[in-house]
């Protein structure tokens, strides 16, 4: 009988948690940095794959170029399953992932997951974290899910891919 209780409370903890952060009333913007590791920011369009994700994203996303990277940032606001990891989009889109390592972001603020995605004739090396409104950072998002789900980690949330060719 403890065990069915405590089963049925691990699956309804997800409907006990606090509720999703409201969107102000004049809507969604972003206001996105102006640089990223000492390079300006210079926006790119979505692709169009982007285009119909972020249509379906409950939150922003936007992609930059900073000298020789592609910087992908995603703000959200609540906690969801949506902000996953850029491995599954990088093989979604036929790439090959390997190397999957952690290392020290440049700015030394915390811990990146980093990885060789290979296809379509090119090796790219990317890193992603993600960073919440009181800095702490995440390099796992299943990590980030949970402590944002259960309160240790607080919103708004921007998470950060890089990618550059090898």
């Amino acid at each position: 009988m403890v065990l069915l209780t405590a089963f049925v409370a691990v699956a309804l903890w997800p409907l006990l948690a606090a509720p999703a952060a409201v969107e102000p009333r004049y809507g969604s913007f972003v206001e996105w940095p102006a640089q990223y590791a000492g390079e300006p920011l210079q926006p790119l369009a979505l692709s169009a794959v982007e285009q119909r994700f972020a249509a379906q994203f409950p939150g922003a996303i936007a992609r930059f170029s900073a000298g020789t990277r592609a910087v992908t940032l995603r703000h959200v606001t609540r906690p969801t399953r949506k902000l996953h990891p850029a491995a599954d989009c990088y093989r979604g889109l036929g790439y090959r992932i390997q190397a999957i390592h952690l290392e020290q972001r440049s700015d030394g603020d915390g811990l990146q997951r980093c990885f060789v995605a290979s296809g379509h004739g090119v090796d790219l090396r990317v890193c992603e974290y993600i960073e919440d409104a009181a800095g702490q950072s995440f390099s796992d998002n299943s990590a980030w899910y949970w402590s944002a789900l259960s309160g240790g980690s607080v919103g708004p949330w921007r998470a950060v891919s890089t990618a550059e060719r090898l």
